[in-house]
């Protein structure tokens, strides 16, 4: 008979908010190298408005990670990711990585 071994509850919270951070970490990286490579080789109207864009955009993901980050602090046993917000997090993110792959293209 062997003890099964005792789980603690904050260790699951405490991943998922260092896996925020980290996207949002590579949010931004993609949000500045959009705005450089829209700077590079002159300014045009286009690459202004994808660079502008993908700044935007990144604060909204950023804003929305931030709100999840709070919410996993905030208590030992957070609540799921409202649908609402899962949803806007994946929008947001297809829509920087097509403004990054159009600044590339």
């Amino acid at each position: 008979m062997s003890a099964e071994p005792v789980r603690d509850p904050g260790l699951q919270p405490e991943r998922t908010r260092l896996a925020w951070r980290r996207t949002t970490l590579s949010g931004t990286v993609v949000a500045v190298l959009a705005m450089k490579t829209a700077l590079h080789g002159g300014v045009s109207a286009t690459g202004i408005l994808a660079g502008a864009l993908s700044c935007v955009l990144w604060l909204a993901f950023l804003t929305l990670a931030h709100h999840r980050i709070r919410a996993l602090a905030a208590s030992p046993e957070p609540p799921a990711l409202a649908p609402r917000h899962a949803t806007t997090t994946i929008l947001v993110t297809v829509a920087l990585a097509v403004c990054g792959a159009t600044l590339l293209f």
